[in-house]
Parts: C-alpha cells; sequence; structure tokens
C-alpha cells in the first residue's frame, strides 16, 4: 500500500467511524469504488487505534471520571458519581461481544457484500431520520435505566452488520427511547471507547497470528491519519448537533445507497 491509499483510507475511516454512516461500510466500498486491493488486517488495525486514540483524547475527563467512579462503586458495592453509567456502559457493550464472538464468521463471509450494504445504508439511513424527527427526546443520561441501555447494546450489536453504523445504530436506539441528540450522542461515544478496545485487540491477535508482513510506514501513516481525521469529526459532529441534527446524515446515506445501487447493483 503506497503513502497515498493509506492516507485517503485513514481519512475515510477517521471520518466515519464516529459519524452514523458507517465506517465498515465505507473501507468496503472506497477499494471497490478505486480499484484497489483490499487494505488487510493490519491496516484495519492502524485505524482503529487511531480511532480509539481520537475518542479518547476528546472524553478524557468523562473518561477519567467513569474509570475512577465505575472502581469506587466496585469497591464499595455502591454507587458513587459516575459508577452508574461506567457500569451502563459495560452493560451495553455485552450484547455486541457476545454477537461478534458467536457470529463474527457469518458476518465476515456472507454479510459484507454490496447488496447487504445498500439495503443496511438505506434502511438504518432512514430509521435515523425518523428517529430524530420523533419530538419528546428530552431525557438526559442520568435518566437512563437497565432495559434503556440492554436497547442500546442490540441495537450496537446489530451494527456489526456492514453499512448499519454503530454510532447510528445506538443513535438511532437511544432517540427512540426519548433521549436527547446530545444525551444520545454522548452515550454513544462513550459507548464506542470499549468496543474500539476490545475490535482493536480482536485484530492485533489475528495480525499476531497470521504470517503477513506489516507495512509499517502504511500503518503509521493510517494510525495518526485516522486520528486527526476522528478528533475533527468528533468535534464539528457535535459542534452542529443542535443547528442541523441528523438529517445530514440522513441525506448523505440515502445518496450513498443510490450510488451503491447504480455502479454495483445495475
Amino acid at each position: 500500500m503506497d503513502s497515498i491509499n493509506a492516507i485517503l483510507l485513514g481519512i475515510v475511516q477517521g471520518i466515519t467511524e464516529f459519524l452514523p454512516i458507517s465506517s465498515s461500510a465505507h473501507l468496503i466500498l472506497a477499494p471497490l469504488f478505486a480499484g484497489w486491493q483490499d487494505q488487510g488486517v493490519a491496516f484495519d488495525l492502524a485505524v482503529h487505534v487511531g480511532t480509539l486514540f481520537a475518542v479518547l483524547l476528546y472524553f478524557r475527563k468523562d473518561v477519567k471520571e467513569l474509570t475512577r467512579d465505575g472502581l469506587l462503586s466496585l469497591q464499595h458495592r455502591q454507587c458513587v458519581g459516575q459508577g452508574k453509567l461506567a457500569f451502563f456502559i459495560m452493560v451495553a457493550t455485552i450484547p455486541a461481544v457476545l454477537a461478534g464472538l458467536l457470529l463474527m464468521d457469518l458476518i465476515d463471509n456472507q454479510l459484507r457484500s454490496v447488496a447487504i450494504i445498500f439495503a443496511t445504508t438505506l434502511f438504518f439511513g432512514l430509521l435515523l431520520g425518523w428517529a430524530d424527527w420523533k419530538p419528546n427526546k428530552q431525557r438526559q443520561l442520568d435518566d437512563l435505566k437497565f432495559k434503556d441501555v440492554l436497547f442500546i447494546g442490540v441495537a450496537q450489536a446489530v451494527a456489526l452488520i456492514p453499512g448499519t453504523s454503530r454510532s447510528g445504530a445506538t443513535i438511532t436506539m437511544a432517540l427512540l427511547l426519548g433521549l436527547s441528540r446530545e444525551a444520545s450522542s454522548r452515550f454513544s461515544f462513550l459507548l464506542a471507547i470499549p468496543i474500539t478496545a476490545l475490535a482493536s485487540a480482536a485484530k492485533l491477535i489475528d495480525v499476531a497470528q497470521s504470517n503477513a508482513s506489516v507495512d509499517w510506514l502504511a500503518f503509521l501513516i493510517g494510525g495518526i491519519t485516522s486520528f486527526l481525521m476522528a478528533l475533527t469529526a468528533i468535534h464539528f459532529f457535535l459542534k452542529w448537533l443542535n443547528q442541523f441534527g441528523m438529517w445530514p446524515y440522513v441525506i448523505y446515506r440515502i445518496l450513498l445507497a443510490g450510488l451503491i445501487y447504480f455502479f454495483f447493483l445495475t
């Protein structure tokens, strides 16, 4: 992989990982549109690590409080500070972990087709638009209940299907449960930390067990690029959230589905 490819794919991953438009779909589609070879597991690891560092840096204060209060809550066996939210993040991570362990072969081998990506891009884009259009979205993170985080966790598990979008699915479910845009987005971003860390660890094991050589220059370029672009994407997503809502991403997904259909399915 040359440096230009690494930069472009790093940009794609960094922008799409935390926006509700599906990073997995874009990483599958980008080589198809450009006529490149698949980037491989090692490069996927690099860009995932980059986006993980980005969300950890951006929400470093939240991560520090959640970690501290979560550990104190375990130690004292009662909720301390943000301990309840830390517990809910862990609970919401479990469905995706179980789905990944049980169904990843099915997802990797049978659900990465262009037809699946077209359907999920369009359907879950329209669902996001409907959830954002619905009124009565006033609940905050302090109002979360156990059943809420289970529903959001199941949505994150469904998002393992390419084209669905992890952030899109979790934000959509949170909106449908009555959370505000800000609360839905914040919970989705915080929820990204454990699942991205686990996904990176799984890819690291794959790289360690494979005999393929690692292009360390492409690894470094892709990781740094995805890190910088993810920081930018998170910042502007949150900045423009109240002004534009989710509809720019809904429209983008509809247009992307149209391009997929025109170029690959006709």
